[in-house]
């Protein structure tokens, strides 16, 4: 399996996607293709899930993310899930700037209605 990398622009975030168990998302997300865009980090992890490193760490840091973008994350939250069923252990780094509330409640509100908890690491 190789590594995946989506480089950022104006509207999409950066992604970095690799096998030895490293999941990456990090810029704003505010592009109007959202499925476009997130379809083949979809197929990447629901790769990856079959035959997942021992512990995989999801670093998500996003300035800015739309609802479309929202939905998206939801899904591959649910996939990255999936590694339990394997018996593997995942690790989900939520990162926020200091008194930025909206990001910092959108990921408690993940971390909530998935039933994953979330590191919540602040940025001054």
């Amino acid at each position: 399996m190789n590594e995946l990398r989506i480089p950022p622009t104006r509207y999409s975030p950066e992604v970095t996607l690799d096998p030895s168990g490293t999941i990456s998302i990090k810029g704003r997300s505010i592009h109007e293709d959202v499925t476009g865009f997130f379809r083949p980090v979809e197929d990447w992890i629901r790769e990856y899930v079959r035959d997942p490193a021992e512990v995989t760490i999801v670093h998500i840091n996003l300035e800015y993310l739309n609802s479309a973008t929202s939905k998206a994350l939801i899904h591959l939250f649910h996939k990255i899930a999936y590694l339990q069923l394997k018996n593997r252990k995942y690790l989900v780094n939520w990162y926020y700037e200091d008194g930025d509330e909206d990001i910092l409640e959108r990921g408690e509100y993940f971390s909530s209605i998935l039933g994953m908890p979330f590191n919540f690491i602040r940025i001054d």
